[in-house]
């Protein structure tokens, strides 16, 4: 049976060139294997290492890979948007260029996007880390910042900004604009997908389903940059008062019982 899935795999990407070439040769066999119609689209946000030349010499071997680049750092956030954007097919997959997760893990994700005869469902499904794979430090800093994100935006999701999420383009135009540029992203979207939900009860809630996720083999990460979590605590305030303002414009609409959060825990 013909796969009927078409899929847009973003990868933000900020010198990663020890990681990129073959986070991409995974993501090509997964999906040539699988008979997937797909684009990846790589997302260079100004990195100063050969993360774009290395993209660049690999889009002229498959066209289906393409290269956006960004002149200057413009925060993860901005390489999502520009990445997203620019997507062409029915699905967007997003996951990172450091090779931290295993794309193979979208075989358990794929059943819930298609029915028994391959046709296209229109349903979210994203992941959370089942063991984090992270320095101490790093895990402890993701854990405060989680609180404190689902404290301020009410967002329910598990796992914030675990790096591996499926779902519709169509659904991602329909609650654009996202417009953190940096770390705040995944929390903006995940909270204006969750109120785009109960606005839509046609729609299926989000479904959570558990990843691997491999510590970084080289590089280093850069969100406890302080810069970044600046930004990031300014974003979340702008964005406390957009979600307030829509609040009011949406006269408080009225929840049934167990619909609040428009999420869908499923684990195995």
């Amino acid at each position: 049976m013909k796969n009927l899935l078409s899929l847009s795999v973003v990868l933000p990407a900020y010198n990663e060139a020890e990681n990129i070439g073959l986070t991409i040769a995974s993501a090509v066999k997964y999906l040539s294997d699988r008979q997937i119609c797909y684009e990846i689209i790589v997302v260079n946000d100004g990195s100063i290492d050969a993360t774009p030349a290395i993209v660049t010499d690999l889009a002229k071997q498959n066209p289906q890979i393409r290269l956006v680049n960004h002149h200057r750092n413009l925060g993860y956030g901005s390489a999502l948007r520009s990445g997203f954007d620019r997507a062409l097919h029915e699905y967007i997959f997003l996951t990172d260029g450091d090779g931290q997760f295993d794309i193979s893990d979208l075989d358990r994700f794929l059943p819930y996007i298609q029915d028994r005869e391959g046709n296209l469902l229109s349903k979210i499904v994203i992941g959370y880390r089942a063991k984090r794979a992270d320095l101490f430090i790093r895990s402890v800093n993701a854990w405060l910042y989680h609180i404190f994100i689902q404290w301020v935006l009410g967002i329910k999701a598990r796992d914030i900004d675990c790096a591996f999420k499926l779902f519709p383009r169509q659904i991602y135009q329909s609650i654009k604009p996202i417009k953190s540029d940096g770390a705040l992203f995944s929390a903006e979207f995940l909270s204006k997908l969750e109120h785009f939900l109960l606005r839509e009860p046609s729609l299926s809630p989000i479904i959570e389903l558990p990843v691997q996720h491999f510590p970084r083999r080289f590089g280093k990460a850069t969100g406890a940059n302080i810069k970044v979590i600046l930004k990031m605590f300014w974003e979340c305030w702008q964005l406390k008062k957009e979600c307030h303002r829509e609040c009011n414009d949406e006269n408080q609409i009225q929840l049934k019982p167990g619909t609040l959060s428009g999420i869908n825990h499923i684990r195995s």
